[in-house]
């Protein structure tokens, strides 16, 4: 009796693990066969021959994953970019393979497909680009393309999906690809703000408008930096941080004293659960940064004249939080198809 009793009890559990198995490739191929792009944020740069579909974002959100693309094993993009913090994550300065600590705070990778060109100076020009970059540093990743093949190319499903979704073996080309179309897909689109400006008048307090108006007012010009449903212009500049940068910022790429300290402006989308902020994390709350921006920032040839003491009230910057907040997606954080 008891052992016919253990086995209907696996078999249950079998049955149920390949019913919840299957229930989770329906929501994602669901959630692939609906994507729709937000006509607000403009069209997204997508190379041809990796147009979305479900077995190249399969592909490419498996390898998001692994921790096998990192030299010691321990660390996958995810490490850093983690979908319950916008892609994000709450590290001054994340660790990479053995602890290593970065050189820069991990930006969110939600609505990344949208950027004109890619890392915190904007160096890079595609997206394909970008992804091979925290793969070969040596405080990230720490590894080559062709070691990551040396050891997940024998793996039969790998073997499948590369098949499936590029008609080729798995190589270096796959694997950005991959891993590219996968992140394409982050998209956040539904927060507050979204739903008042789309005639939801009750989807924000009278605080919140407050700060909206603040936000967007002659006084504050925080519109004139991240503008547009993206809520960021994608300049680079010199925010006034620090009056001596350790981070020479652009200038690390241009050689140029006029780009010292200059850094793309990011989006504020989801920005109360990416803390702590600026290029180095090295403002912890929200709070802080208002007071920076209120305070004018430190003194820097390079400041850029946006920056400059606003003498808002204490009202005032309450109310700007207030705001800030609201531009959090729940919807984008719970959704279980990017994890």
């Amino acid at each position: 009796m008891l052992l016919k009793y253990k086995v209907w009890w696996i078999s249950w559990l079998i049955v149920t693990v390949l019913a919840c198995q299957q229930e989770s490739i329906d929501i994602d191929r669901h959630f692939i066969d609906n994507f729709k792009s937000p006509a607000s944020f403009g069209t997204m740069n997508i190379p041809s021959g990796n147009e979305l579909t479900y077995d190249r974002w399969l592909l490419g959100k498996k390898l998001f994953y692994d921790k096998r693309l990192s030299h010691d094993g321990h660390v996958s993009c995810a490490s850093c970019h983690d979908p319950s913090l916008a892609f994000a994550d709450d590290q001054a300065i994340s660790p990479g393979v053995n602890g290593r600590l970065g050189k820069r705070n991990a930006p969110s990778l939600a609505n990344i497909g949208y950027h004109p060109y890619f890392t915190r100076e904007g160096g890079l020009a595609t997206l394909d680009m970008q992804v091979l970059v925290p793969i070969q540093e040596h405080e990230e990743l720490s590894t080559l393309v062709v070691d990551i093949l040396a050891r997940i190319g024998n793996d039969d499903e790998y073997k499948s999906l590369a098949q499936k979704a590029y008609q080729r073996d798995l190589d270096g080309f796959v694997l950005t690809r991959a891993i590219t179309n996968f992140e394409r897909s982050i998209i956040s689109s539904n927060n507050r703000l979204d739903q008042y400006e789309q005639g939801n008048r009750k989807a924000l307090s009278s605080l919140e408008l407050q700060g909206k108006d603040i936000f967007y007012s002659e006084k504050a010009q925080c519109s004139s930096c991240h503008e547009g449903s993206l809520m960021t212009n994608f300049g680079i500049v010199n925010n006034g941080i620090y009056a001596q940068y350790l981070d020479p910022g652009l200038m690390r790429l241009t050689r140029k004293m006029e780009d010292e300290g200059k850094f793309k402006i990011p989006s504020l989308r989801n920005i109360a659960v990416t803390a702590p902020y600026m290029h180095d994390g090295s403002i912890k709350t929200l709070d802080q940064v208002v007071e920076h921006y209120n305070s004018g920032g430190k003194n820097h040839p390079n400041k850029d004249a946006r920056i400059k003491n606003l003498n808002l009230t204490d009202e005032e910057k309450l109310s700007l939080v207030a705001f800030l907040m609201a531009l959090t997606d729940d919807d984008f954080l719970k959704n279980t198809v990017y994890r």
